[in-house]
């Protein structure tokens, strides 16, 4: 079975387009947008992303602007749950809470309903990709002020050499298809 998730690993990782120099020099940015094209690195990213949980009782999939969107809510449907979607300042239209966060490229914010996320809800965090894990931490926190309880994280791609998971909640199970 390694032998097949690996192999699989291999032809979603064939499907990751890198841009040099975006959104700023330097950057070398992981494009996803060739593997939704493809349909068969799409159904297979959803399995992938979705078994770590199928096990556990997740009320909510935090999915994280943009990106985080795209499987976030594949995600929950296949675990059950609701979706939770985290956006940049001003997108969201009802009262909001917000969080300051630094990226490898700079600082930003996001936000969150404040109702969306009811006491005790078990939550998993998702984005396309984990850097330097500013947003997903800052995602936590939200999550957290809210009441809710993050039991995992869950990434496409994680950039390891910018150690990310150092950002985020220790003891936490970090689950990451493609790790570069």
């Amino acid at each position: 079975m390694q032998i097949v998730e690996e192999s699989i690993k291999e032809y979603l990782l064939q499907n990751i387009r890198t841009i040099p120099d975006f959104p700023k020099k330097g950057i070398q940015f992981k494009d996803i947008t060739t593997l939704l094209a493809d349909k068969k690195a799409l159904q297979l990213t959803s399995l992938l992303l979705t078994e770590p949980y199928r096990e556990k009782k997740v009320d909510f999939v935090v999915g994280l602007e943009s990106r985080g969107f795209l499987f976030g809510t594949n995600m929950a449907q296949d675990l059950n749950a609701g979706f939770v979607p985290v956006r940049k300042p001003g997108k969201l239209p009802a009262r909001t809470l917000s969080e300051t966060y630094a990226l490898e490229y700079g600082e930003d914010s996001i936000e969150i309903h404040e109702d969306a996320i009811h006491e005790g809800a078990q939550v998993v965090i998702h984005d396309d990709l984990i850097a330097t894990g500013g947003t997903a931490a800052a995602a936590t926190r939200l999550v957290e002020r809210l009441g809710g309880q993050v039991i995992g994280y869950s990434f496409i791609i994680e950039l390891s050499f910018l150690e990310g998971r150092k950002a985020i909640k220790p003891n936490v199970p970090v689950e990451s298809i493609i790790i570069l």
